[in-house]
Parts: structure tokens; sequence; C-alpha cells
């Protein structure tokens, strides 16, 4: 297996407002915009060739990462000009791979955070003969999920999407987000018009008596769709917990890229993240949070659990916990922000403005 699909033509609206300014795959964690940390494991598995399959703000990608050669791969872009779903985007880049008709190809959703062993995947694929084989995580609260039931041998049964009764919950297993496809059969999804691989391709599949073989794989695994999931992936592979060979960086408490500036009082822990030339100020406690490039936290300011936008300022003794602020944003002193609040891009918010508790 020498290839790879990657599918990055989402909008990310569930992260909205980092998805703004940015595609998703392209929003920093742990220092690097996230398709990099995915980029690095494929290569890492084996990968040599890898499709980006791109259509919300596609002309992103190309300038970052060129041609692929300074992470040692040969990486290809193919814009849909309108969204074509999860297959519709495996069948759009097709004619740019080189595999024949057997052989195995790699495909990844754009926004999982994973430890997945990919040659163990791939090996599973090649020793059972399978058309397409799934990576398939267990999760304790399935019902937001497509649960993908296994017979005794991990053959798949049938694919079941988010279960609203107990009687529906039948497994624990959960499609991750990573297949692998016998290139021939990439060639079957229709062209040109929106295809969903969970909805449409893997139960026609299934009905065609086609062989899709499950391996269950519970390593780390995050689905990065939401603000708070995404800080705690950054966190997560700054600490260590996640595994990637790109984070620009020892593991540890804390990640300040080269330029940022922090003062010496200043407290950051739980796998924080300060962006090339961000600035923290004196007395700033700043946990578990990403602070973006060109950002500044005045002094005093306690962050927790939150994301901080390119070139957002956050004021003196403001507290925040669990929060997004878009790029640009102001936030005066002495505010304080709590679960859930999106500051959106530009957007001003004067001081002590806006509290959850008493201003005493």
């Amino acid at each position: 297996m020498t290839e790879a699909i990657l599918l990055v033509g989402g909008k990310g609206t569930r992260l909205r407002p980092l998805t703004v300014n940015t595609p998703k795959p392209m929003v920093p964690a742990a220092g690097v915009p996230f398709l990099t940390h995915q980029l690095a494991r494929a290569r890492a598995a084996g990968v040599e060739h890898i499709v980006l399959a791109t259509s919300y703000l596609a002309e992103v990608f190309e300038p970052y990462f060129g041609d692929g050669s300074g992470l040692g791969l040969h990486i290809e872009y193919v814009t849909e000009e309108e969204p074509l779903g999860t297959g519709g985007a495996i069948r759009n880049v097709a004619a740019r791979l080189h595999s024949g008709p057997d052989e195995p190809v790699l495909i990844f959703n754009g926004d999982i955070l994973t430890g997945l062993d990919v040659r163990a995947l791939v090996a599973t694929h090649e020793t059972t003969g399978a058309d397409v084989s799934l990576h398939l995580t267990r999760v304790e609260d399935p019902r937001a999920y497509g649960l993908v039931p296994t017979d005794a041998t991990g053959r798949v049964t049938a694919f079941l999407e988010k279960p609203q009764t107990p009687e529906e919950i039948v497994t624990d297993q959960i499609n991750a987000g990573a297949y692998v496809f016998r290139r021939s059969v990439i060639d079957t999804i229709p062209a040109g018009r929106p295809v969903s691989v969970e909805r449409e391709t893997f139960p026609d599949l299934l009905a065609t008596g086609a062989h899709l073989q499950g391996m269950v794989d519970s390593t780390y695994w995050l689905d990065l769709g939401t603000p708070q999931a995404f800080v705690r992936g950054s966190a997560d592979l700054v600490l260590g917990r996640a595994p990637s060979p790109a984070v620009p960086g020892r593991c540890g408490d804390r990640l300040v890229l080269p330029t940022a500036r922090v003062a010496p009082d200043a407290k950051l822990t739980g796998g924080t993240v300060v962006g090339e030339g961000a600035r923290i100020g004196e007395g700033a406690r700043i946990t578990g949070s990403t602070i973006l490039s060109g950002a500044v936290v005045e002094p005093g300011a306690v962050i927790t659990d939150s994301l901080i936008g390119t070139g957002a300022h956050i004021g003196e003794r403001t507290i925040l916990s669990g929060t997004v602020i878009g790029d640009g944003a102001v936030v005066g002193p002495d505010n304080e922000l709590r679960e859930g609040v999106r500051v959106w891009c530009d957007a001003k918010i004067p001081a002590g403005a806006l509290r959850f508790s008493s201003d005493q």
C-alpha cells in the first residue's frame, strides 16, 4: 500500500468561527495545521502518494504543503466544484490513483485524530481478502454515530445509522473514519453526484455480497468536529496522549512556538499551545488551551480549555472557560465568558460587558 486519499473538503460548520477563514484541516493543532499530523502518520505507515480531495477554501492547501516533498510525500490536489459527499469525493479523485485493480488504497476522513495502527488495518484487509476494510472503534454512547456490527470473524453484517432507542443499540462498534478500499471498488461509486459512503456505498456493497471487513482498534480516537474536541485534541497531542510525529517540539505540559513571547510568571499547563508571534502577559494562567499566532493575552487573564484565534486580543483579568474567540476579535478587560460561548471574528466586547458571576 503506497497511496491514500484524504477527504478534506468539509466546511467545518460545527467549528465556526474557527473555520470562517480557515478550512478545518488547516486549523492549527499542537502548533501545526491538523492535516500535518495526518500526513505525517500516513507517511510513517508507508504511504508515498496522497491525493487531497478539497472543496471549501481549497486554495489554502497547496501553498502550504506544495508537492509534499517536505514531508517525504507526493501530494496531488483535486477540487470539487460542488460538494460531493464522502463517496463522491473518493470517486472524484480516482483518476489520480496509480494502484492496480486489486491493490489497496487507504482513505482518511480529514477530521479524525487517531492512534490507529494503519499497517495492521492494511494487513487485515489483505489477509481477509476484503473488498473494503473499515477501522472500527468502541464508544460508551454510540447514539451519535453509525453502528457497524460484525460477526465472529470481523466481517461487517450491517450499517445502522444513529440508533434512537436502546433496542437499536446492538453494538458499541462505530465507523471510525479510516478505510482500505480495493482499487477496483472505487470505480463502482457513481461519478458526478453526491454520494455518502456511510449511507449509500457501504450498504449497497453489502447488499450485493461484497466482503466488508471490520478491524476494531481502540487506541486513541477523537472526532475533532466541535471546538471543545478540537481544543482537547491539540492538548492531547502536546501531552503525548495522542501520537504524532509532527508535533514541533517535545511532549509536555506546554508548547511555545519560537517567536512567541511569554511573561516569566505566566503559567501554562495542560497541553497549552502558544503560536508564532503570540504574546502572553504577566500573571496570566492558561490551561489546556490553544493560543493561535499573533494573539495577545493581557496580564492576569485566566483561560481554560479555550481556543483564541489568530490576532485576537484578550484583555486584562478576563476569564475564559470552554470558549472560542474568532480571528481578530477583541475581548476587553474584566469579562467572564463561560462554556459554549463563541465570539465571532473581528467582534469587539467592551470592558466588563459580559459576566457569569458578580464583578466583585
